[in-house]
């Protein structure tokens, strides 16, 4: 169904087609209320069918549209026209992290990689801080902008999506080389779902290939659930040992062994930067039960009977005639058996919840040993100060208790130790910049609460106020508010040259950098027609999005051809009757007397020279009676004209004259 031209919910304008998916193709459009460029993702038609999914589809939409992150795709608006379910999204010039690994073929340089990695990290933190799980994190759905900044598109769909075509492996072949094992056997997925196909994305940059592959789905559903991979450093030497140890922690078969957030994950990412050749990954197993011997059970009781020849029924006799047929029959039993056992001990070994204590408000040894006692792992963050809690108690844990909350055995329970409170004085902290404002913090012992504001006077990065003033003493570990500027808030536009260039291309180039442009025209014979003479904006300014630009475009009048009706009579004044002076005697009875008076007479017309010239070249010079009224000139020229009119070699009359407007004209 092509879409082009037409306007959704009165506002998207669908401009033309960019990319299709399995469940939906996106739309590059423009949204009139806003003036900007959008992508647009339309679900596929046997989607819109099914009641629950598109009710799923579009509250886990609404839920991503929440998410702010600069390496997020944005969700602007969920909707539905007609029968058409629609999403619209961020516009995000660039390639996908799948397109990008296909062309180079071969591993990624391991910085850069390790960089998307932290952007993809970021994004997940963000996410999954507000309790959205991805669920189809692969590099088909992370696009690398022009800047080589990672954006994750599909927040919450997957999810959506999960339910309804899970089952159906044709639908997801796209996703199943990196779904966990949790995943890929149907089992409960969260956060740490997302952060081993993170992993698997990571393998997959670092040594061009995926860790599991088959010729079916079904196959490579099994392997994530039954093989190990061979570790990523074995398949390309050139990783780095904290990096190929932060891989193979992501891929752990076992959610409780890998990273237990995105945050952790990213700690470790950013410190392998760092330290490439680091050993401070915790790759820990759990510790094995001893191996128990077992003695084996003799059979006392066989004899002659248990090793005669029985004899062959008809079950045997049928398998020796028809051996292809119970081969195949055979393999079909034991491919299902083997499925089935691989379940049962995948779900046997699922490791057991257990209640989540509370541990705030206890000193660190009893909140040890309840971690202890529930078969949790105890680990402490930054300790911090505390006006409430005194200085040896909890004053956070994570995760957060709640009443009938559960996580799984040897979970890691971190937790934040207060130490207790002094008193410190608020540093300044306007015209700084975060960093600087955050090393300030520290040293006073302060924590930092930043909010971004717009602001036209103060560059973006500098702090423009702060709520707690410079001075004022208050309690180490208290919080100060401060406001940081992001500069106008509105996207900044570089405009370049485009003396030269035609129109049409002009226009475009500046619409799609988001500039409002305005046209007007002038002539310069000396110039091709219909290319840009001037710009308002210079080139090299740098302008906010959305401003207006004027282009002066070349245009070269086409020669065209008008009649003039020239009003001889009107001009020159001459009327058709005139008054004559007569003598008349009048006799009286005795004496006569002379008068005069004026008599109305026909007046007879003289003959004129007219001439009349076009931008100064003569197109008539005749003689001509005084009292003709509609006399015809015939006139050309390019646009406006200027048309003279003499009278016996006098200037007359002058007229301009549009011949791009109209043919016709009367000069009186």
């Amino acid at each position: 169904m092509d879409l082009k031209g037409r306007l959704l919910a009165n506002r998207y304008e669908i401009l033309e087609k960019i990319g299709s998916g399995g469940m939906a193709t996106v739309y590059k459009a423009k949204c009139h209320v806003l003036n900007r460029y959008v992508a647009i993702k339309i679900l596929r038609d046997e989607f819109t069918t099914d009641e629950e999914f598109v009710k799923r589809f579009e509250v886990e939409a609404q839920s991503a549209a929440s998410i702010t992150h600069p390496n997020i795709v944005s969700v602007y608006d969920v909707g539905v026209d007609g029968n058409l379910h629609y999403i619209v999204m961020e516009l995000v010039k660039g390639k996908t992290l799948k397109d990008i690994i296909v062309e180079e073929k071969g591993p990624l340089p391991w910085k850069w990689s390790v960089n998307i990695a932290i952007q993809i990290a970021s994004a997940l933190e963000t996410a999954h801080k507000n309790h959205i799980i991805h669920r189809d994190i692969k590099p088909h759905n992370i696009i690398i902008t022009e800047d080589g900044v990672a954006k994750v598109t599909d927040f919450g769909i997957a999810k959506a999506v999960s339910n309804s075509t899970i089952t159906a492996f044709g639908t997801t072949i796209g996703s199943v080389h990196y779904f966990s094992p949790e995943h890929a056997r149907g089992g409960f997925t969260d956060e740490k779902s997302d952060i081993y196909s993170l992993g698997v994305v990571m393998y997959e940059m670092l040594t061009g290939r995926v860790p599991f592959d088959a010729d079916t789905p079904v196959s490579v559903a099994l392997k994530h659930m039954q093989e190990e991979p061979i570790a990523a450093i074995v398949a390309n030497p050139n990783i780095p040992i904290a990096v190929n140890d932060i891989i193979m922690k992501s891929l752990k078969k076992d959610p409780n062994l890998r990273y237990q957030s995105a945050t952790a994950m990213l700690i470790d990412l950013k410190r392998a930067l760092k330290e490439p050749q680091g050993n401070f990954v915790d790759n820990s197993e759990y510790v094995d039960a001893p191996t128990q011997r077992i003695s084996t059970i003799q059979d006392d009781n066989r004899g002659p009977k248990a090793t005669a020849k029985k004899k062959e029924n008809k079950f045997v006799a049928f398998v020796k005639k028809h051996k292809v047929l119970s081969t195949i029959v055979g393999l079909i039993l034991l491919f299902v058996l083997s499925l089935g056992t691989t379940l049962g001990i995948a779900n046997a070994t699922r490791t057991k919840d257990v209640a989540i204590p509370n541990l705030v408000g206890k000193t660190v040894d009893e909140a040890k040993k309840l971690v202890q006692d529930s078969k949790l792992v105890y680990s402490e963050g930054e300790a911090e100060y505390s006006a409430d809690v005194e200085a040896g108690k909890i004053i956070s844990q994570t995760p957060k208790y709640t009443q009938n909350g559960t996580v799984k055995e040897k979970s890691e329970i971190k937790v934040i130790v207060s130490l207790g409170t002094e008193k410190t004085k608020v540093p300044k902290f306007v015209g700084t910049t975060k960093e600087e404002a955050e090393k300030s913090a520290k040293d006073a012992k302060l924590k930092l609460e930043f909010v971004e504001e717009t602001s036209k006077t103060i560059e973006a990065g500098y702090i423009t106020k702060q709520e707690t003033d410079e001075g004022t003493e208050v309690n180490a570990g208290d919080t100060v508010k401060l406001y940081i500027s992001i500069g106008t808030g509105i996207k900044q536009v570089v405009v370049t040259s485009l003396y030269g260039v035609d129109a049409e291309t002009a226009k475009k180039n500046l619409e799609e950098k988001g500039l409002v442009v305005e046209i007007e025209y002038t002539e310069d014979k000396t110039k091709d027609n219909g290319v840009v003479l001037n710009q308002s904006i210079k080139s090299g300014e740098t302008v906010d999005e959305g401003s207006t630009i004027t282009l002066t475009v070349n245009k070269i009048a086409e020669t065209k051809t008008g009649t003039v009706t020239i009003n001889v009579k009107s001009i020159t004044g001459y009327q058709d009757k005139i008054k004559k002076p007569v003598t008349e005697s009048v006799k009286g009875e005795t004496t006569s007397t002379t008068i005069q008076k004026e008599v109305e007479v026909d007046n007879t017309p003289n003959t004129i020279q007219l001439k009349v010239t076009v931008d100064g070249e003569t197109v008539t010079d005749e003689k001509v009676k005084e009292n003709v009224t509609d006399k015809q000139v015939s006139v050309s020229g390019k646009g406006n004209v200027t048309i003279k009119v003499y009278i016996d070699g006098i200037l007359k009359k002058t007229v301009d004259m549009n011949l791009n407007n109209t043919d016709k004209l009367t000069i009186e």
